[in-house]
């Protein structure tokens, strides 16, 4: 599997809704496990947008691939990250029971390779603001009672996990799912962590069950526009969430 190459020649940036406009956007994912406390440090704004790909495969499966790039104003390094929760659209559904998973321990003790097969659902490409690029993997996986994926850097051997939720109101009336990405803290002071340019993580994997294509991301009914977010908290406390929308291919 690759990364999808090119993005949807009539996609446009869509506008946060009108119950999150000139607010701080509310966490869209509260029920889920929580970061432990961290007091905020100072530092710059991030400046984030995302763009957003949506790449048909058999039946009703489809790859959805999420550009996110970060800047700031003065162009020193982003803040880094305490939390991505990416939002999906209403019209698609995610299908991690119809996959094998792979549990975190696996990975820890033997490498990714020793995953079982079926269980890679996505994959990407991170990169530092010295524009080095770092390949990461996606598996599907169960962490404690919920669904999700475990995010795999193996130059690195950091993972982080991602969990799978419901999105919360007020996001309900464009997004259905939310992957909860929870970035702990470590030994290194929050602002001297460093923070990331930009990363491409694509979701998407079919198989086939009882003669049918199923897709760890399927379309639930047709829908003309696709929408996306990417609700952001960094460790300066600042939070943003840069939202992409997208004629349906």
């Amino acid at each position: 599997m690759r990364l999808i190459a090119s993005l949807v020649a009539a996609a446009v940036v869509a506008a946060p809704s009108a119950a999150l406009a000139d607010t701080v956007p509310p966490d869209p994912a509260p029920g889920g496990p929580q970061r432990p406390y961290e007091a905020d440090v100072a530092g710059p704004d991030n400046l984030d947008t995302l763009t957003a790909a949506v790449t048909p495969d058999a039946g009703r499966s489809v790859t959805v691939e999420l550009d996110r790039r970060s800047r700031t104003a003065s162009g020193v390094m982003s803040a880094a990250a305490r939390r991505f929760v990416f939002l999906f659209d209403r019209s698609l559904t995610l299908n991690p029971d119809a996959f094998p998973v792979c549990a975190r321990t696996v990975i820890e003790a033997s490498g990714p390779g020793a995953c079982p097969g079926g269980s890679r659902v996505g994959g990407g490409v991170g990169t530092s603001f010295g524009g080095q690029e770092t390949e990461v993997l996606v598996f599907n996986t169960r962490i404690g009672r919920l669904r999700g994926v475990l995010v795999v850097f193996p130059a690195s051997g950091v993972i982080l996990e991602q969990t799978l939720e419901r999105a919360a109101a007020p996001y309900r009336g464009s997004y259905r799912w939310a992957l909860d990405e929870i970035i702990p803290p470590n030994a290194t002071p929050p602002g001297q962590r460093a923070g990331n340019a930009r990363f491409r993580l694509w979701f998407g994997a079919t198989r086939m069950e009882r003669g049918r294509a199923v897709g760890f991301v399927e379309r639930r009914h047709p829908a003309k526009v696709l929408r996306f977010g990417l609700w952001s908290e960094f460790v300066t406390g600042q939070v943003v969430l840069p939202q992409w929308q997208t004629l349906s291919p």
